[in-house]
């Protein structure tokens, strides 16, 4: 029922570009791949703006994908109003994210990465509705929709 989630530990000075994805593509390639404000969030680990994401607003049947490599990552079913600002969902896919430990900031979260290609998604806590428990909060601009 739940994904398949798996920690990468890291230090506090290692880059996404140490770890090891399948989905691989030049720091160029990235850059004339995606937008500026996706390049700054799925490769620098930004935050987009609350509110400003159409997703938010994205209501229809469908699956949520990876803007970086189009991998799948959350049903439709899965997501809820959080009232945050950014797309949340309750469940990722099964094998869709991978999670490690962000300490910036000044505090301890848990940042979702892309499992492929280690985008920035966003962070999961614990503070959603049944029957996870958990709020992925997503940064829209991370994601694409694709409608059933």
């Amino acid at each position: 029922m739940g994904a398949l989630t798996v920690t990468i530990g890291c230090s506090a000075g290692e880059s996404q570009a140490a770890q090891t994805f399948a989905f691989k593509l030049t720091d160029a390639e990235w850059r004339s791949r995606l937008s500026p404000e996706a390049y700054r969030v799925l490769r620098q680990a930004g935050t987009e703006r609350p509110y400003t994401s159409p997703l938010n607003k994205e209501h229809r049947a469908g699956t949520f994908l990876c803007a970086g490599c189009a991998l799948p990552l959350y049903s439709s079913r899965t997501k809820f109003d959080s009232g945050t600002g950014w797309p949340s969902f309750w469940q990722p896919l099964a094998n869709a994210v991978v999670t490690r430990t962000d300490g910036s900031l000044g505090m301890r979260r848990t940042e979702v990465l892309c499992r492929r290609c280690g985008g920035h998604l966003g962070h999961v806590f614990d503070d959603g509705p049944q029957p996870t428990g958990k709020r992925y909060c997503m940064n829209g601009v991370a994601l694409t929709f694709r409608p059933a």
